[in-house]
């Protein structure tokens, strides 16, 4: 059988650009990736990439706190700018090249994939079974339905992780997702979605920045909700998953999928075929896996029906609730995340790569040589967030729970930033 041409494994469709940057798997809608942005750095390239930062770091309080403070300004104005081109080189070469891989993978991209018998397959007749047992699917018209189940080579290429050593670059990626369209479309769905988000805030106490953050960054306000039949790509990768160290935990998890696909589309009255999403199964405008919108999807328009591609308000109240559901707490008011200065020591390096949880007090912290300019919410907990920039210095802050919230939607550090970043740019803008 002819298969389509694999694709280069860093490069992804338009919506994912900014994989190809940060050299790390993207999840949608709050499915685990291959690897996350919280633990892919290792001792050694924390010391490397952090060479800059720590050469640079002060030797007394006082200075870090200016120099903190220093940095917390030089956010706030990079935000209210809506991002200005990347200062060095590298970041500009970084961004081109994603923006050609990107665009050379959207051309190659075979959304249709190919026709297989996947009911000879003994793993797919299995699952059939199990399906007519625990739910009462209908044998034969479920088998009849996989015969009509396409296998798609692209979601094969697209998950597979990316090739060591190339180095992150949060500069470079956050001048992706944080730039002029997006922020222009975030100011206009919040816009003509002001009474919902507000009626949202006040209900799950999750400002409307964080949920437009959100729906931005994933599907630039609906724009790139994906062209993959689900049924297609769910199949295929709970089957023939590629080669990697925990294929068989990633295929359990794409087939609980596929059985959450089928209950779905069975609960709305619809062909399970006409279900579109993402290379991985993610769906509509805010990239919910199929298990999470039974789980967490809020028919907040109240007409009955969860409906993530047309109602903006079930999309606002079941981002919301899913943020809720993953830790976000209401009485966190405040900044979700504090930039701070490390100590040349690297006694802090232990908070690195430790999960996705604010789990340390800040005397903890400043006994490590982790300095804050700002002062922090006393009793509250913290996580350190890496941010590497590539050849540049490393940027270090403490994530609240609420930060930590973001990254169970997507488990990357540079996501929950730049959600974070877009909602702020989006409320600058609209506010001017």
């Amino acid at each position: 059988m002819k298969f389509l041409q694999h694709l280069k494994p860093s490069a992804l469709l338009p919506a994912l650009l900014a994989l190809a940057v940060a050299a790390a798997p993207v999840a949608h809608g709050a499915i685990a990736a291959e690897g996350t942005g919280t633990k892919t750095s290792t001792k050694a390239s924390t010391k490397n990439s952090t060479k800059n930062s720590t050469k640079n770091s002060t030797k007394n309080s006082t200075k870090n706190s200016t120099k903190s403070g220093a940095k917390a300004g030089r956010h706030a104005k990079a935000v209210k700018q809506a991002k200005k081109a990347p200062k060095t080189k590298a970041q500009a070469r970084a961004i081109a090249n994603a923006k050609r891989n990107a665009a050379a993978t959207a051309a190659a991209v075979n959304y249709k994939g190919e026709r297989v018998n996947f009911g000879e397959w003994q793993a797919v007749s299995e699952f059939a079974d199990l399906m007519s047992e625990r739910h009462g699917f209908e044998r034969e018209a479920l088998r009849a339905l996989i015969g009509q189940i396409n296998f798609v080579d692209s979601a094969v290429q697209l998950v597979k992780p990316a090739p060591p050593g190339k180095p992150k670059n949060w500069q470079a990626y956050s001048a992706l997702m944080v730039e002029p369209i997006r922020i222009k479309a975030g100011t206009a769905f919040w816009n003509e979605n002001a009474e919902t988000l507000a009626r949202a805030e006040k209900a799950y106490g999750v400002p409307a920045e964080i949920i437009v953050g959100i729906v931005g960054i994933e599907t630039i306000y609906g724009r790139n909700t994906g062209r993959f039949r689900v049924l297609d790509t769910l199949t295929t990768l709970g089957f023939a998953y590629p080669e990697t160290p925990n294929k068989q935990a990633r295929m359990a998890f794409f087939r609980g999928e596929l059985e959450a696909a089928l209950l779905l589309a069975r609960q709305r009255g619809v062909d399970p075929l006409s279900l579109l999403g993402s290379f991985a199964g993610a769906m509509g405008l805010p990239q919910f896996m199929p298990s999470s919108v039974l789980a967490w999807g809020v028919d907040f328009d109240l007409d009955g029906v969860v409906d993530l591609h047309n109602s903006r308000a079930d999309v606002i109240g079941s981002v919301a609730n899913f943020l809720v559901q993953h830790g976000w707490k209401r009485e966190q008011a405040g900044p979700l995340a504090y930039p701070v200065d490390v100590a040349p020591s690297m006694a802090w390096e232990k908070f690195i790569g430790q999960g996705l949880a604010a789990k340390y007090g800040q005397q903890e912290l400043r006994e490590a040589g982790v300095a804050s300019g700002q002062p922090l919410p006393p009793g509250m907990l913290f996580g350190l967030v890496d941010l590497q920039n590539g050849p540049e210095a490393t940027e270090y802050w403490l994530g609240t729970d609420n930060f930590y919230a973001i990254t169970h939607y997507n488990r990357s550090f540079f996501y929950a930033m730049s959600v974070i970043e877009l909602g702020r740019a989006a409320r600058s803008n609209r506010d001017n």
